[in-house]
């Protein structure tokens, strides 16, 4: 049965609509999307704030997974998480772990996991170099810290 045509009360998770619950903002869900990356050792979390640049999403979540299952498990823990703390879901999911490079699309944010050398190939910060970064709380900023102790 879809989400949409799901009776009320239903626990089913949908799609992040902002005007459904207006106290759970697209920074709420961009954070945890990066905060869930982190508890799944992501590398390098980076949160950028595309409101006054874009038209088609307000935030891009990015972080990079060192092999197939880390990327699978960073794209789960991020459903999870939202799921649990927001009933929300993805309303669309694209790649896969094998081709280094997974999509999930919260609508208001676009959660990028990249292997390093997809993400450095796409370079998605350069080419949204005009937004700014969202400064990340405790568990995100782990992930970044990890990348630079690596590199």
């Amino acid at each position: 049965m879809c989400a949409r045509s799901s009776p009320p009360g239903n626990s089913i998770a949908s799609p992040f609509n902002p005007r459904r619950n207006p106290a759970i903002t697209a920074e709420d869900i961009a954070r945890e999307c990066a905060a869930a990356a982190a508890d799944k050792k992501a590398e390098d979390v980076v949160v950028l704030d595309l409101r006054g640049i874009s038209t088609f999403t307000d935030y891009y979540v990015i972080c990079s997974g060192s092999s197939e299952p880390q990327i699978k498990a960073i794209a789960a823990e991020i459903q999870e998480q939202l799921r649990e703390k927001f009933q929300t879901r993805p309303a669309a999911v694209d790649g896969f772990p094998v081709s280094q490079w997974v999509i999930l699309d919260y609508l208001s944010v676009l959660v990028h996991i990249f292997a390093g050398d997809k993400r450095a190939y796409y370079a998605l910060e350069d080419l949204w170099g005009d937004a700014p970064k969202l400064e990340l709380e405790d568990r995100a900023v782990a992930g970044l810290e990890r990348a630079e102790a690596r590199g």
